[in-house]
């Protein structure tokens, strides 16, 4: 009878429908976390009118959700290490749906605040087991390609909110566009846990060997009998192999370390460009429907860009990468910041295809790099940790995040109606602490052809 690990097993076996399907839910799951997550920032006019309140008042209800996903990407990293990824997954679709139905209830910045702030522990805690989940479930030689199509879940979920809400606000008002979104949101959390399982290493660690066995049948050869994974095995996470080490085991030092200052600089720049796009933008004289155009362009180019930031890390690498994109970036700031800060009385048919193109590259590159970012901890954060190292990492990026959205109305108001310098100075300094990842990390993914590590 022939014995190996899973990992093992997974690099010689073709990818198989079960597989797909993991990937597939994995990132529908993540759609819908994108759509519940963003639908405040896309009807944020609308409250301000209802409300009669401003947006620095505001601010804080924007920033709630970064304040739970805090703590919800440390704890729920954590308890899928523990627990696993599925059930933790199951807890967190319904944390977050039943967030987004209870925010449609609301009727102050306050208790918007909190219940976004509840919803955000589903928010983070669904992130880092849905990419853990899949990357247990497929090989090395996938795993750069399907982490990084479930980076393109939120943005996904971004471009669909963008497009359905002027559609279903018209006869729904944004409370019963909320309603409908949470729903969806429980339907679909229940459907995972009944059609996906546990990834065989997490069982075979806690010794429930048979449950481990009937689930590798799904993909492997059902007479191959499994053995516990070992540090150092080639087919599962290189030189960090799949041994026991915690997230702060020293091997893991130079990662923790890139990671806690590149990853909060490009999650900043993501949520300032994305929650104050709307606001920003109709403040520069766009009418809404232009400015969610924007919004729509910034999820669509994310998710394009997202699909091919796996194909293209293996290419180039990831240190190449990092490099590269973080200069586009920050050029692509500088010059949104110019074109913005250029305009004299309402914008021209010209300026706002300009303002959008750039604002959707803005976004969209920024969605690749954090697609590059989380094929570097799939790959560098072994299966023991790998829920816990990514929310580790999401964790630390929610204090400059949530700094960036909840300053960033104020950012927008300090140059008064015609200059908007501060928030996009603000946006091209943080984006020069993305640079630090390419020259900390130990573990980049070599250019194809050249090995698996790079050290």
């Amino acid at each position: 009878m022939t014995q190996k690990t899973f990992s093992a097993a997974l690099a010689q076996a073709p990818l198989r429908p079960f597989q797909i399907m993991v990937i597939a839910l994995g990132l529908l799951l993540l759609v819908f976390d994108g759509i519940d997550l963003q639908s405040l920032s896309l009807v944020t006019p609308i409250i301000l009118d209802e409300w009669g309140v401003d947006r620095a008042t505001f601010g804080p209800a924007l920033t709630a959700t970064l304040l739970g996903m805090l703590p919800g990407s440390l704890l729920g990293g954590m308890l899928g290490d523990r627990i696993g990824r599925l059930k933790t997954l199951f807890a967190a679709a319904m944390i977050f749906g039943s967030g987004t139905i209870a925010a449609a209830y609301t009727h102050s910045v306050s208790e918007m605040f909190v219940v976004r702030a509840l919803g955000g522990l589903g928010f983070g805690a669904a992130y880092p087991n849905a990419l853990a989940l899949v990357s247990d479930w497929v090989p090395e030689r996938w795993k750069a390609h399907a982490v990084s199509i479930l980076s393109v879940g939120i943005p996904m979920g971004i471009s669909v909110s963008a497009a359905l809400m002027p559609w279903l606000l018209p006869d729904h008002g944004w409370r019963g566009t909320f309603v409908i979104f949470g729903i969806a949101s429980l339907v679909l959390g229940t459907g995972i846990v009944l059609l996906l399982r546990e990834p065989p290493q997490f069982l075979l660690a806690r010794g429930k060997v048979e449950a481990a066995q009937r689930n590798a049948a799904r993909v492997i050869d059902p007479a191959i009998r499994l053995l516990p994974e070992t540090a150092g095995d080639p087919a599962g996470g290189g030189k960090r192999g799949q041994g026991r080490g915690g997230v702060f085991d020293r091997r893991n030092l130079r990662l923790n370390v890139g990671m806690a200052i590149s990853f909060p600089a490009i999650t900043t720049l993501a949520y300032g460009l994305l929650n104050w796009t709307p606001e920003l933008l109709t403040s520069a004289g766009f009418t809404l429907d232009e400015a969610l155009r924007a919004s729509f362009w910034q999820g669509t180019l994310s998710i394009v860009a997202g699909v091919f930031a796996g194909l293209v890390t293996r290419w180039l690498g990831s240190r190449q990468m990092i490099l590269v994109l973080a200069t586009v970036i920050l050029a692509n700031i500088v010059l949104l910041g110019w074109a913005v800060e250029s305009l004299d009385g309402p914008p021209s048919a010209a300026q706002i295809a300009l303002i959008v193109a750039l604002e959707g590259c803005a976004v969209g590159l920024v969605s690749m790099m954090i697609a590059v970012f989380y094929v570097v901890m799939a790959h560098g954060y072994p299966p023991s940790c790998r829920s816990g190292g990514i929310g580790f990492v999401i964790a630390s990026g929610r204090v400059l995040s949530f700094a960036m959205v909840a300053y960033g109305g104020v950012l927008i108001s300090m140059g008064g109606e015609s200059s908007f310098i501060w928030y996009f100075g603000t946006l091209a300094l943080i984006a020069l602490l993305v640079f630090a990842a390419a020259f900390i990390i130990d573990c980049h993914v070599e250019p194809q052809g050249k090995g698996e590590v790079q050290a």
